[in-house]
């Protein structure tokens, strides 16, 4: 590859300076004292994209990120974590590894002092400190690799005019479908990532993922009020995702037109329909792939993340129904119905796809249920220490110079055997909730409640009336041993938006299921 000006920064910039920032975390950082262990990450983003709204330019861009962080751990007997992270810019590039020894060497302060303080504070409290515990981390095989991104069309060859008539023309597309949509808007973005893994065990990870995303919401007026309904499109993929779209297995994406059109055309079709006036009894309600997308997401996938539920999120995010404490937990209870198994595999296609996590750990699927029973919680290094159990690739941080926080990747409930129109046809009286809309969940995601775009009588065993406003709310453990059928349907959605952390993480994944069917409560308007 071309070696870039100084002046630019690309994500061939790093070709320049990948073997001696290796040399400064493998050798250099090992001469600062009593230093275990050092990693560094680093990465350049090029991107671009539009917004538009009711059919008109908003605004438009195309820039770079280029960021790095550097953890380092430290200390004699009780030994501690320090981290560092900085926004680079062009400037950076011809001293750019003056700037990243300046990290580790301010990483290293950090996890020195705090080491001492660790130690001191041991040595005062005789019970608080021997919670204490030294910053292990549990061993991973060392790799080097390189991973290339996957595209047709090269982001950085899209014509920034691209973007913008693509914003414009989808939002012309929900706006046809009806002359009561009274708002609308699209963005369309594009980006190529290049990510560098580098650590003091000899880690040296090149990885580059293209991204392409398209977002759309409709707002349209009814005699039962105004109806909202937005939704996300888009694939580890280059631009064709939204000329083209994408089918491949349980990923079926239409190309941006479609995409736009069939929400718009949802929008109209839901806010014409009467709100739903839920029965005062729990009933059978069959769900589809779009509603347990979020399901899953939010009642299985937060809940298995090991940070959260060691309790480092409780100020602010909150625990996990998984896990009280050490003792008390529900590691090897059945807790779902033996038909309910999910994962979370960053190794199958999706937004959370990756070979490598940010701490170098090898990705690998990790069975959050399996036939019911929990097995596994997602883990980074450190908590798998304290488990006692295998690393297994969950740590991922939203830019190289936040720290990587414990997330779900594609996580997923499994698939069945049964045809999703058998399982709609077995039910007598109940309901189908397709889409989702809102999450509303309990501290400990112990209960939850959980609007839906559409919901749909089913009488003797068939689709009757559409209703709005409609979801159904459960405690988490009796909704999931109701579940009594899962379908072969496995449909796996991208969610771009996850939120977590301090400062906050916007994370890219994919979740998704199949059709599944259970016994919950319906929830109406308010």
């Amino acid at each position: 590859m071309l070696s870039p000006s100084p002046s630019c920064v690309t994500v061939e910039s790093l070709d320049r300076f990948q073997a001696n920032l290796q040399s400064l975390v493998a050798e250099k950082a090992k001469t600062l004292p009593s230093l275990r262990y050092c990693d560094l990450r680093i990465e350049v983003r090029e991107e671009k994209g539009a917004v538009a709204e009711n059919g008109s330019e908003k605004g438009s861009s195309e820039d770079y990120a280029f960021d790095f962080g550097v953890r380092v751990i430290a200390g004699g007997r009780t030994s501690s974590s320090g981290y560092y992270g900085k926004v680079l810019g062009t400037t950076d590039l011809s001293r750019l590894e003056d700037v990243v020894w300046d990290g580790i060497r301010q990483a290293h302060g950090r996890a020195h002092a705090s080491a001492r303080q660790k130690s001191q504070m041991r040595g005062r409290y005789e019970t608080l400190g021997s919670n204490l515990t030294p910053s292990d981390l549990a061993p991973v095989v060392v790799h080097q690799a390189t991973v290339p991104a996957n595209f047709r069309v090269d982001p950085r060859q899209v014509p920034l005019t691209d973007t913008i008539a693509m914003a414009v023309d989808g939002c012309k597309q929900m706006q046809s479908q009806g002359s009561n949509i009274v708002y609308s808007a699209c963005s369309a973005s594009t980006f190529l990532l290049r990510e560098l893994f580098l650590s003091s065990d000899g880690a040296n990870i090149d990885q580059s993922f293209a991204q392409t995303e398209g977002f759309a919401i409709a707002i349209c007026s009814s005699e039962h009020g105004n109806y909202e309904l937005y939704d996300f499109t888009g694939h580890q993929r280059g631009w064709e995702i939204l000329t083209e779209g994408y089918s491949n297995g349980p990923i079926i994406l239409p190309n941006f037109m479609d995409f736009c059109r069939t929400l718009g055309a949802d929008a109209v079709e839901v806010a014409a329909a009467p709100p739903l006036k839920p029965p005062d009894k729990e009933v059978t309600v069959v769900t589809n792939p779009h509603f347990n997308t979020l399901l899953v997401h939010e009642v299985v996938g937060h809940p298995s993340e090991l940070d959260r539920a060691l309790k480092y999120e409780t100020g602010y995010a909150g625990r996990s129904w998984f896990l009280k404490d050490m003792q008390d937990n529900q590691l090897g209870n059945q807790i779902a119905s033996p038909m309910v198994t999910a994962y979370s595999d960053p190794t199958m296609e999706g937004y959370g796809s990756f070979s490598y996590d940010h701490e170098g750990t090898p990705a690998r699927r990790a069975y959050i249920l399996r036939d019911g029973v929990l097995e596994e919680f997602l883990n980074n290094r450190q908590t798998a220490a304290i488990m006692g159990v295998e690393p297994n690739g969950s740590a991922r941080s939203t830019e190289a110079q936040l720290v990587p926080l414990i997330r779900m990747t594609n996580t997923v409930f499994g698939p069945g055997q049964q045809d999703p129109q058998s399982i709609i046809a077995d039910v007598e009286d109940g309901y189908y909730i397709s889409g989702h809309r809102t999450p509303s969940i309990a501290e400990s995601r112990e209960n939850f409640r959980i609007t839906a775009v559409k919901v749909y009588e089913i009488k003797n065993g068939q689709l009757g009336r559409l209703y709005r406003d409609g979801g159904i709310t459960s405690d988490s453990r009796d909704y999931f041993m109701s579940i009594d059928a899962v379908g072969n349907d496995l449909r796996v959605n991208p969610i771009p938006n996850c939120g977590k952390g301090q400062p906050m993480q916007a994370k890219r994944m994919s979740n998704g299921g199949p059709t599944m069917r259970g016994i919950a409560r319906l929830t109406g308007p308010g």
